[in-house]
């Protein structure tokens, strides 16, 4: 084995041997509330998001062109882990009166615009693959 193999191998087990140490420094109150959380990700990712991923991805395989494809199920996937990761100030938690500074702009108008963008990516990215395939007759 090499060294770096090595090396990755031992700071994975560091890492793992430092997260286990401190779960066990937890209360009993912490750490159920911890498997809890950790558990809800899980779940809301195989029981809702993982399967409305796939049906999106249907849906568009049969709507869209072949050269849309690619590009969209691309940009899809950055604009759709940037929605996921925003929507806690998309929709307003850790704002109020207790500390304004921490919502302090309109993230729903900066949401919007990444969408156009990314709208507009796609049908870019689509026009140059579709006038390429023309071109080598495909």
């Amino acid at each position: 084995m090499s060294g770096t193999r090595w090396g990755v191998g031992v700071g994975g087990v560091a890492a793992a041997a430092y997260g286990a140490w401190l779960l066990l420094r937890l209360d009993l109150g912490q750490l159920v509330s911890a498997v809890l959380w950790l558990g809800g990700g899980v779940l809301a990712h195989d029981a809702v998001l993982a399967p409305l991923v796939v049906l999106v991805s249907l849906l568009l395989v049969r709507l869209l062109p072949q050269p849309a494809r690619l590009p969209a199920a691309l940009v899809g996937l950055v604009w759709g882990t940037v929605t996921v990761m925003a929507l806690p100030v998309l929709s307003g938690q850790g704002g109020g009166d207790e500390n304004a500074t921490l919502l302090d702009r309109s993230y729903g108008t900066a949401w919007m615009c990444l969408t156009a963008g990314a709208a507009a990516v796609v049908l870019v990215w689509s026009g140059v693959r579709a006038r390429r395939g023309r071109r080598a007759g495909t």
